[in-house]
């Protein structure tokens, strides 16, 4: 259990510095919600993983994916944060 949360809370940090990476702009959230959106983007990629190629919906829509489907989930969740942010 202790490994797989240390995977995750990695894993969470790759993606999300990647995306931050990736989408231009400026950021001021630290490593925290980093790690929070790297996260949430490999449970949403797994999500769209699970959709686009047509996952039994018995093993669950709501898994963690790979270090890409968690990078590509990563960048819809900092997308989306940003649009929201702006907003207010």
């Amino acid at each position: 259990m202790i490994t797989f949360l240390l995977y995750l809370i990695l894993i969470g940090l790759i993606a999300g510095a990647i995306a931050r990476l990736l989408v231009p702009g400026p950021d001021s959230m630290g490593i925290l919600p980093t790690i929070a959106i790297g996260i949430v983007g490999s449970f949403v990629g797994g999500f769209l993983g699970a959709l686009l190629f047509g996952a039994d919906g018995d093993e669950g829509y709501f898994q963690a994916s790979g270090i890409i489907g968690s990078i590509i989930g990563a960048l819809v969740v900092l997308l989306v944060v940003r649009a929201t942010s702006r907003a207010r």
